[in-house]
């Protein structure tokens, strides 16, 4: 019999940032990941302190960067790898009314360290945009699909990582233990993104999933090195290559790309380029949302050793860090969850 700490189910930013936890800690684990979710393989990985639709503050953003900056440094160190990239977003002016109503939420107390007073003008040919750009700052973004890639290496190579489906049918929860085929633990984490819902202990919770599809394209004339922000993202990847998405589809749940979507996405492109462009490739995946947009962190009501890490949204490069270190120091050291993301919210 293999005894380990914790199970951990999914190499997502969740499992990843649940797992630094763990390795800090001097925590033994081991991770069961088979794949199936690929929207922290697919996300921009953008980290961003502002809804810009709205000119908003992110939820508790101020905690979430402050705990973010050290994790991802600490993973570029273990992995020799370089994920985070700091680049300004741009958001794009489609009246005078838009620059109004950015001076005004600049000025809000809240706000005010995140959103540039120095409105930018366009001098790049290739964009349209004859009212300018508003700058966020703080922002950039992580690199996912190479992190998520490096970290499974990584796990693979200290004999950390399964790469199969998890069966729940086969775990066996005692008051101190659980027993999962040739392995005990003394705690089980969850964090498989929207592979959730098949999860029989915790589907009850209201996780949504939100279909996000997304196109690579490559624009030699662009010339662009900030993330530019308007109906969509277009972000710098490097070598002319550019990131554009999202879509954002409630009903579809498979990661099939469609026409429908490529073609909203090439629409909106062409509202703000006016330079000539191939598109490289098209993905798509499942952003594990919520109704009250709070990420799902938390025990279960009957299995105390049982805990679940998951919601992250749209953000998850940004809170991930936060949330896993909630769960963390609740389950070793009982600390409170913060409410708004404490599963009690909801019913079992």
């Amino acid at each position: 019999m293999n005894k380990v700490d914790y199970i951990v189910v999914g190499c997502g930013l969740a499992g990843i940032a649940f797992c630094e936890q763990l390795r800090m800690a001097r925590k033994s684990f081991i991770v069961f990941d088979n794949q199936s979710q690929q929207s922290s393989r697919v996300a921009a990985g953008l980290f961003n302190p502002v809804i810009l639709k709205r000119f908003t503050k992110v939820w508790n953003a101020s905690s979430q960067l402050s705990l973010m900056r050290p994790k991802y440094d600490a993973l570029e160190a273990l992995l020799k790898e370089k994920f985070i990239h700091d680049v300004p977003i741009y958001r794009k002016f489609a009246s005078i009314q838009e620059q109004n109503e950015w001076f005004v939420a600049a000025d809000k107390p809240i706000l005010s360290d995140f959103l540039s007073l120095n409105l930018k003008q366009n001098s790049n040919p290739s964009i349209k945009a004859e009212f300018g750009f508003g700058e966020v700052l703080e922002t950039g973004r992580v690199h996912t699909s190479l992190l998520v890639a490096s970290y499974k290496k990584f796990l693979k190579e200290t004999n950390r990582l399964v790469e199969t489906s998890f069966n729940y049918d086969q775990l066996k929860m005692a008051a101190n233990t659980i027993t999962y085929q040739n392995i005990e633990a003394g705690q089980i984490v969850f964090a498989e993104g929207f592979g959730l819902v098949q999860n029989p202990f915790f589907k009850y919770l209201p996780l949504n999933g939100t279909k996000g599809e997304m196109l690579t394209i490559k624009a030699p004339s662009l010339q662009l090195d900030v993330i530019l922000k308007s109906s969509v993202f277009v972000v710098p990847l490097g070598s002319d290559l550019y990131w554009v998405g999202a879509t954002y589809e409630r009903n579809d749940k498979t990661h099939t790309v469609t026409e429908m979507a490529k073609e909203a996405l090439l629409s909106k492109l062409k509202d703000i380029i006016k330079c000539d462009f191939e598109i490289v490739e098209q993905v798509a995946g499942i952003r594990p949302t919520t109704k009250d947009r709070r990420p799902l962190v938390g025990v279960h009501s009957s299995f105390k050793n049982m805990s679940v890490l998951n919601g992250l949204g749209t953000r998850g490069v940004m809170i991930s860090p936060y949330v896993a270190q909630q769960l963390f120091n609740h389950i070793e050291h009982g600390s409170l969850l913060d409410p708004e993301i404490d599963i009690k919210r909801f019913k079992n």
